[in-house]
């Protein structure tokens, strides 16, 4: 399977990218929430990569960390648009949420599932490292 991100200027004006964004012209916001110990601790520095796949190609569309409180705000990632017609089935897109915290050589793998004007928190929880040996 080929990997695209959309932080390739050629990726974007491809035709592979051109049809994704048509089938999916509307926005939804993904924000992430990394933590240990029932909330109680942020976990800064996950690496956190979001991708979708289409036509048998990954997308990349986000690459980075958690800040001190354990956060990325509002990610606006492509959804198909509201269909008016069928409010009971909305239409939306799986996007993958690879999480690795590298301080405790943890890693999670999520799917989420994001929808045209919705702001999705997506929790990802951590074990903290107990220091016994």
């Amino acid at each position: 399977m080929k990997e695209y991100s959309i932080f390739n200027e050629e990726f974007l004006k491809s035709s592979i990218y051109q049809e994704f964004k048509r089938l999916n012209p509307g926005y939804g916001n993904l924000k992430i929430r990394a933590y240990a110990a029932r909330e109680a601790l942020p976990v800064e520095g996950v690496h956190i990569i979001i991708s979708t796949i289409y036509q048998n190609s990954k997308i990349v569309f986000f690459d980075g960390y958690t800040d001190s409180s354990g956060m990325i705000e509002k990610l606006e990632l492509p959804t198909p648009l509201v269909n008016s017609d069928n409010l009971i089935a909305p239409l939306s897109i799986s996007y993958e949420i690879r999480a690795e915290d590298v301080n405790n050589s943890m890693n999670q793998l999520l799917s989420v599932n994001l929808y045209d004007g919705v702001c999705v928190v997506q929790n990802i929880h951590f074990i903290p490292e107990s220091g016994v040996e």
